[in-house]
C-alpha cells in the first residue's frame, strides 16, 4: 500500500484507497480504521488541493524540519479524501491559519518516492497585490469649470437668485435654499470681511507660514463665505470682522485653479461689527 503511494508521489500524483464502505484513506492502509476489514485494493487519485482541519504553529523550526522559516504542521483533507494527512504548511504569518483554508501541495524540483517529495503545503493565493499604477486626469465641469474660468481672469464669480435674492459664491446653476435656476454670472469683488477661523499648526505646503489661518471670508456682495487662507499678519492678530483683500499669483502663472489665490491679507480698513 505504502509502496504505491509513495510511487505515485514520484508521478506527482496523490493517491488513496477505498475501502469497503466508499471512504478514501489517505495514506492508504490494508485495513479500514473504522471496521477492521481489508480495504478494496481500488486507488483513488485525489487533490492536489485540500482544506486545512486542524494545525500547530511553529514559530522557530529546529533541525529536521521540512522548513527553516517559521511554518504550520497541519492535517489537510484532500479533495476526494475522506481522512486527513498530516503536512507541513509555509505561511510566516500565524493569523492566516484557520480551519478550511485551502492549500496546494508545491512538489519538490526532482521527485524521489518519498512523501518529502511534497516540499510543503501553500495557502491559496485570493489575494494578488500588484504594483499598479492609475493616472488620473481631473476636469472641472458645469458651474465649477465656469467659476474657475473666472478665478483663472482673476475674478469671482457669483450668481444671484431671483427667489431669494441672495448671491452665491462660488458660482452654481440652482440655488441651494429654494432650487430656482440661477442664470447669468456676477462678478463679485475681492474684498471681504472674515466671519470666522481656525489657526492651524501643521505644516501645509499651501500656507505663507506656521502657525498660519484659514478663515471664512464673507465677499462684498455676496450671502455666504467662502474659504481661504489668511496672510500677511501674525496668525495671533486675526480677528472676526477683519477686512481683506485676494492675493493672486501673477497673471503669467495663472491656471483654472483656486491655487491662483496665494492667500487674503488685511486692507487696513475698519473692521466691520458682525450681526
Amino acid at each position: 500500500m505504502i509502496g504505491r503511494f509513495l510511487s505515485e508521489l514520484r508521478g506527482r500524483r496523490i493517491v488513496g484507497v477505498r475501502t469497503a464502505e466508499g471512504r478514501v484513506l489517505v495514506p492508504p492502509l490494508e485495513y479500514d480504521p473504522a471496521t477492521g476489514e481489508p480495504v478494496t485494493g481500488e486507488y483513488v487519485e485525489v487533490g492536489p488541493a485540500g482544506t486545512v482541519t486542524t494545525w500547530a504553529y511553529v514559530q522557530e523550526p529546529i533541525d529536521g524540519h521540512p522548513l527553516d522559516r517559521p511554518f504550520a504542521w497541519a492535517t489537510i483533507q484532500l479533495d476526494g479524501a475522506d481522512t486527513a494527512l498530516v503536512h507541513a504548511v509555509d505561511t510566516d504569518n500565524p493569523k492566516l491559519l484557520r480551519a478550511g483554508l485551502r492549500v496546494w501541495p508545491v512538489w519538490r524540483d526532482r521527485p524521489t518516492g518519498h512523501i518529502t517529495d511534497i516540499s510543503h503545503f501553500a495557502p491559496e493565493v485570493t489575494k494578488i497585490v500588484s504594483t499598479v499604477r492609475a493616472e488620473y486626469r481631473l476636469q472641472a465641469g458645469g458651474a465649477l469649470r465656469v467659476f474657475l474660468g473666472g478665478v483663472a481672469r482673476g475674478v469671482f464669480l457669483g450668481g444671484r437668485c431671483e427667489t431669494c435674492d441672495k448671491v452665491y459664491v462660488p458660482y452654481r446653476m440652482s440655488c441651494p435654499e429654494c432650487g430656482s435656476a440661477i442664470g447669468d454670472t456676477l462678478e463679485l469683488p475681492d474684498t471681504g470681511t472674515i466671519t470666522t477661523f481656525a489657526i492651524n499648526n501643521l505644516p501645509d505646503p499651501r500656507a505663507p507660514e506656521v502657525p498660519f489661518v484659514s478663515a471664512y471670508i464673507l465677499l462684498d456682495e455676496a450671502d455666504i463665505p467662502m474659504i481661504a487662507l489668511i496672510g500677511g499678519v501674525p496668525a495671533h492678530e486675526v480677528r472676526q470682522g477683519m477686512r481683506v483683500k485676494a492675493v493672486w499669483v501673477p497673471e503669467s502663472e495663472r491656471t483654472a485653479s483656486m491655487a491662483n489665490i496665494r492667500w487674503f491679507a488685511p486692507t487696513g480698513e475698519p473692521d466691520v461689527e458682525l450681526s
